[in-house]
């Protein structure tokens, strides 16, 4: 197993790291013996980095890892969790939450924790005007935190502003051939890396779809350059050729798939893709776009929305939709586009003024993509649905 130097810290960190939200299932639950076995035989084998967080598997991600690491595996590893900021309306809640992990992890110290899932810089500065910050560098200084970070999910905007507000220990985003310009996009990568952040990767794979959703002309385009090489080991050289990258997490839920990934991490190292290689990714890049619904490249230069209209996002997810067949599209639509931001940021926000238009280097023709977004992504209850899902969150915040 190769590994990556944290700079910040020292560690040598396993460049493929156990995503712990997609454990193999027995029943409605976890299948406990196969998922400890998965767990222990991948740090014997030089899996180093566990990532979970408090909701994962309706709270039993966490309690499964703190079982598999007994007998002195904890030891071995490095844990990173996560704090739910939309969960939280007073500092107190962040605490006992805190507490509750620690319990169900069976350990005193977190290794890497993290607030989860931020999706814009209002969920940020709330987290800062409520105390959490503190509270977190305080728990770092007495040890029971090693590194603080957060995990993101928003636009590059909103990543840029984040990243630049706090000296991060790390981040964590979503990245991957066909996420270079979604999200934090590559640029956002190169900007923590220029900040003296470590990055990690989740969805290298977009939860499986890089392996079995793929066009059948990306496929042959793998396969006439290496027919052994899986469209998952395709995925994962890629993102490790970034020598910006320290972990990638993959969220295994299968014996096949652990050692799969594990006989990729083994040589893997940064810039070690040749040039022909780089031209198939070219290729099958470009065989995306042409069947990509709307050409966005999410450069953001049509941002910032003067509604708050996230139009990248809107059509990142729309996108999603049809070229990868991702059934989860419309939740995702509704989950990071504001059900769990300040404000909505989805198509129907839109008030059809036209300036983003105006700023638009692939010349889209915004206005009415976002019409079409709008109906597919989503209904005639959508509107009430997002009213609800924020009144249900806000009462399931914990008070003290």
């Amino acid at each position: 197993m190769m590994t990556r130097d944290n700079h910040k810290n020292g560690d040598q960190l396993s460049i493929l790291g156990f995503g712990c939200m997609r454990f193999p299932m027995k029943g409605t639950g976890i299948d406990e013996t196969r998922s400890i076995a998965m767990i222990r035989n991948s740090i014997e084998k030089g899996v180093n980095y566990f990532d979970t967080a408090y909701f994962y598997h309706g709270g039993k991600s966490e309690s499964l890892l703190g079982k598999a690491l007994r007998d002195g595996y904890r030891e071995r590893v490095k844990i990173a969790t996560k704090l739910p900021p939309f969960m939280l309306s007073k500092l107190e809640g962040a605490k006992k939450i805190f507490d509750t992990q620690l319990s169900r992890l069976q350990t005193d110290y977190i290794d890497y924790y993290l607030l989860h899932m931020l999706t814009d810089k209002p969920s940020y500065d709330r987290m800062v005007d409520m105390g959490v910050l503190k509270w977190m560098e305080e728990l770092k200084e007495a040890g029971t935190i090693k590194n603080i970070g957060f995990s993101f999910h928003g636009s590059k905007n909103d990543f840029e502003q984040i990243v630049t507000a706090y000296p991060w220990d790390f981040c964590q985003i979503q990245y991957n051939y066909l996420d270079e310009n979604n999200q934090a996009t590559k640029s956002g990568l190169m900007l923590a890396h220029s900040l003296g952040i470590p990055v990690i990767v989740m969805e290298p794979l977009r939860g499986g779809r890089l392996v079995n959703n793929l066009p059948k002309e990306v496929l042959k385009t793998f396969q006439h350059y290496d027919k052994d090489r899986s469209p998952a080991e395709w995925a994962l050289r890629w993102i490790w050729n970034h020598p910006e990258v320290h972990v990638i997490l993959s969220g295994m839920s299968d014996e096949a798939q652990v050692e799969e990934n594990i006989c990729v991490a083994k040589d893997a190292p940064p810039n070690s893709l040749s040039e022909e290689e780089l031209h198939i990714f070219d290729q099958v890049k470009t065989i995306m776009h042409e069947k990509t619904k709307v050409p966005c490249t999410a450069c953001g230069y049509c941002m910032p929305c003067p509604y708050g209209v996230d139009i990248p996002g809107c059509f990142a997810a729309y996108n999603s939709k049809y070229l990868l067949e991702d059934k989860n599209a419309r939740f995702k639509y509704l989950q990071t586009l504001g059900v769990l931001s300040k404000q909505p940021a989805f198509a129907s926000v839109c008030t059809e003024c036209g300036k983003c238009e105006r700023h638009c280097p692939q010349n889209i023709e915004i206005r009415k993509e976002l019409k079409v977004v709008r109906k597919e992504m989503e209904g005639v209850l959508f509107k009430t649905i997002v009213k609800g899902a924020r009144t249900y969150l806000k009462l399931r915040k914990f008070k003290a």
